[in-house]
């Protein structure tokens, strides 16, 4: 079977910080090569839950593991200057040994930036900036003076030191015409909606030399006697919100064959969402009998 990566997707809430310490070590131990998480203001459908913030909690979980690489699906462009974002992400590469990655997107909540004050409100203003944020970006990471003169953002002989540790990963997610010129541009790794999954084969090319991610919403099935409770605990969590429709609900063998069909259409690496908030027998079970099949 062809090799793949997996990584954890942990959304930062409902939990406490030793509680997503312990996920990431036992998905680490488990062959899960990396664990991104989310960012916004506030836990979507979920704000009254607690939720910690997404870098400051990148950097924290690299501390606490050796092999883990960190990332997030995605980093909000407008929520923070790219000078500044620029500089988190070289502080995280250089503080983890290169095992940093920068997610990077225009915003998947639009009432989050009405309500939070953030602008630009409008679509195209927002991939607008993220185009100049990420030629922004990379041209602090040369370490070489930068001018730049946009809408946006304007730069006078700006510097930043030190440069990246090699190349550091940048990930962007979507699917739209504007946003695939962005990952054609600027990105090493292109993650696909799974709503657009059936476009792949067409949008494929307009990746340019991106490789293929995709988000995967997971009910892993221990046993085929807690397949009609895992069922029900989906529908309970999910089935309101439109997100259980993109689910998969799978014990090991299931997992392994939904996983080989995607990894055949060219999808290499997958950021797995587990069901029960990847509890750690979930994730030992996980790398022992799915995970270990693509290595």
């Amino acid at each position: 079977m062809p090799t793949a990566e997996f990584h954890l997707f942990l959304p930062q809430m409902r939990m406490s910080m030793p509680d997503l310490v312990t996920r990431a070590r036992v998905a680490e131990a488990a062959g899960f090569r990396g664990m991104a998480l989310m960012d916004h203001f506030a836990p979507p459908l979920a704000e009254a839950h607690g939720m910690y913030e997404a870098m400051t909690t990148a950097g924290w979980l690299l501390a606490a593991t050796d092999t883990l690489t960190l990332s997030h699906l995605v980093l909000c462009d407008t929520f923070r200057h790219p000078a500044m974002l620029a500089r988190q992400a070289v502080t995280l590469d250089h503080a983890s040994g290169g095992r940093f990655e920068l997610g990077i997107g225009w915003g998947s909540v639009p009432d989050e930036f009405d309500r939070f004050g953030v602008l630009p409100r409008t679509p195209s203003g927002r991939v607008a900036r993220l185009r100049e944020s990420l030629d922004v970006i990379r041209g602090l990471w040369t370490g070489e003076p930068l001018d730049y003169a946009g809408e946006y953002h304007t730069m006078r002989a700006a510097v930043q030191n030190p440069a990246p540790l090699g190349k550091l990963p940048i990930i962007i997610g979507g699917a739209g015409e504007r946003t695939m010129q962005l990952v054609a541009t600027h990105a090493d790794w292109w993650n696909l909606p799974i709503y657009a999954l059936d476009k792949l084969d067409e949008l494929r090319p307009k990746a340019g030399t991106a490789r293929v991610s995709t988000q995967e919403m997971i009910a892993f099935v221990p046993s085929e006697a807690a397949r009609a409770d895992v069922v029900a605990l989906a529908q309970k969590r999910f089935g309101a919100t439109g997100l259980g429709s993109t689910m998969f609900v799978g014990d090991a063998s299931e997992l392994r064959d939904h996983f080989a069909e995607r990894r055949a259409r060219g999808v290499e690496r997958f950021y797995v969402w587990f069901l029960d908030f990847a509890k750690p027998d979930t994730l030992e079970a996980f790398g022992r009998d799915v995970i270990s099949a693509f290595v």
